[in-house]
């Protein structure tokens, strides 16, 4: 008897394509509209002015042709002269944006985290490092998932840690494996534990902080009840996580990752069980780690940001190189230092492909400027305007809904803000809703859903550190989506409930 063939989920690449397509007939479907944009000015959480350029909703209007009617203008299959048309998402996707963020800048960002690891890899001391913790914490080691998902959690809510999670990944992915767990364990609790605590958090500066400016709502009010929620997002994802965790430990091979986790088991097995940590690995860690906490502190308190961290890990992995030179780790000499860093980068160019390609998404309904006409400035405006539609409370998670899928388009939480809020705030003024509920609504909307879409350049940069391609991570943590989905909805009814201020 013939045993039927599994079916075999489409490569990453190939869904994006498949949404480019989707993408390109709404442009045959829908016209393109536009806003007028204004400044705004409201104290952030420091207390000091911050300004940005936000959308006006009373200002939007359809582009329209000779004849006055709504242009509905049809992506070409083509474009030249650097325009977009369906063939051009990839380059246009790759090239498009700035340094300070989607696409080029985390694209450049992406490599260069990767080829700093590669450096770091080659000197051997992070395989050391991993035979030294297994060897003090024999016995203790469960205590890791919770201590680390808590500190993660606390980094997504306190200064937005986002991006970070891909380094951390690079270190905790052989930890994990070696400890018997397995890479979407590690996963788990680096950057899915992030986007928990930067969803739920009372203090975020690139999201909740930027949505009560933008929306008129005293920045940083409504904490305690922000704090409660952060302790039961948590809670709920190391529960999850932790029972997931055992399953693997008892049974390996039941891990959705167990083929792809033959690559860092195999690498396991090239390194002695005798833990050899010399002085020159201890450098080498050392280095990383005080490079790490030059990254936090200028994150903290500069707002360092892409360009800085990128130029952050190039000095971290340039330290650990002349260090492995100088001590002769692994008998590297001075052209390994340039090697490891081609074969890091190398590993996570999937990831920086997709991140670029995905941004096409985005280029082929027009961009994501407000004030430029655009498929996508219609659909905003048209979901937007169904928010005061509803009952009070319903109209509180529809703006949930909204913006859980809205941030499939615009995953930067300040990005979302800058053009969701100017339109839900008042929104929620006609709906009956108080604007702090319009703000949970939106930072549950806008963080939860970046443990999942493929748009998310920092999602798709740890999966490729964790060599997990993005299908077995939608089978592993579907289920576990619409249990985060249906727990923001129970905070956003009872914050509607509440009238919360």
């Amino acid at each position: 008897m013939n045993k039927k063939k599994p079916i075999q989920m489409p490569d990453t690449l190939i869904i994006i394509f498949g949404v480019v397509l989707l993408a390109s007939l709404l442009t045959y479907l829908i016209p393109m509209g536009k806003f007028d944009t204004a400044e705004v000015s409201f104290t952030n959480s420091q207390g000091e002015e911050e300004k940005k350029t936000v959308l006006d909703p009373a200002t939007f209007q359809y582009e329209t042709g000779e004849d006055g009617n709504p242009v509905r203008e049809g992506i070409p299959l083509f474009q030249s002269g650097g325009e977009t048309g369906i063939l051009n998402y990839v380059f246009e996707g790759m090239v498009s944006g700035d340094k300070w963020g989607s696409a080029v800048g985390v694209v450049a960002f992406i490599l260069i985290i990767g080829g700093a690891f590669g450096i770091i890899m080659r000197t051997k001391a992070i395989d050391q490092g991993i035979m030294k913790v297994i060897d003090k914490t024999k016995g203790s080691e469960v205590l890791i998932i919770p201590v680390m998902f808590g500190v993660f959690s606390l980094g997504g809510a306190v200064f937005g840690m986002g991006e970070e999670a891909i380094a951390f990944a690079l270190i905790l992915v052989p930890i994990m494996i070696r400890l018997g767990y397995d890479s979407i364990t590690a996963i788990m609790i680096t950057y899915t534990a992030t986007q928990i605590g930067f969803a739920a958090s009372w203090m975020n500066p690139f999201g909740v902080a930027i949505a009560q400016g933008i929306s008129g709502v005293p920045v940083l009010s409504a904490a305690p009840f922000r704090i409660v929620m952060w302790v039961v997002f948590t809670l709920f994802g190391l529960w999850y996580t932790y029972r997931y965790a055992s399953k693997v430990k008892k049974s390996p091979t039941a891990s959705l990752a167990y083929q792809s986790d033959e690559h860092f088991r195999s690498q396991n097995g090239k390194t002695s069980l005798e833990a050899n940590f010399t002085a020159g690995h201890m450098l080498v860690v050392a280095a990383l780690f005080a490079g790490l906490a030059w990254i936090i502190w200028g994150v903290v308190a500069h707002a360092y940001f892409i360009p800085e961290i990128a130029t952050q890990f190039f000095v971290i992995g340039l330290a650990a190189g002349i260090i492995g030179v100088l001590f002769k780790l692994n008998n590297m000499k001075i052209n390994d230092i340039a090697e490891g860093f081609t074969e890091g980068a190398k590993d996570l160019l999937p990831a920086a492909l997709v991140v670029g390609m995905a941004k096409g998404i985005v280029l082929v309904l027009g961009g994501d400027s407000p004030d430029s006409p655009s498929v996508l400035n219609t659909i905003l405006n048209n979901a937007g305007g169904l928010a005061d539609q509803f009952p009070a409370a319903l109209s509180a998670w529809f703006m949930l809904l909204f913006q859980s899928i809205f941030n499939f388009f615009i995953v930067s939480g300040s990005g979302q803000a800058a053009l969701t809020m100017p339109l839900m705030a008042p929104l929620a003024d006609l709906a009956g809703v108080t604007r702090q509920v319009a703000v949970i609504a939106f930072q549950l909307g806008d963080g939860l859903t970046n443990i999942i879409v493929p748009t998310s350049a920092a999602l798709m940069g740890t999966l490729g550190a964790a060599r997990v391609s993005w299908t077995v991570w939608v089978k592993h943590i579907w289920k576990f989506q619409v249990m985060l989905f249906l727990l923001a909805s129970t905070f956003v009814l009872a914050a509607s409930f509440m009238n919360l201020q």
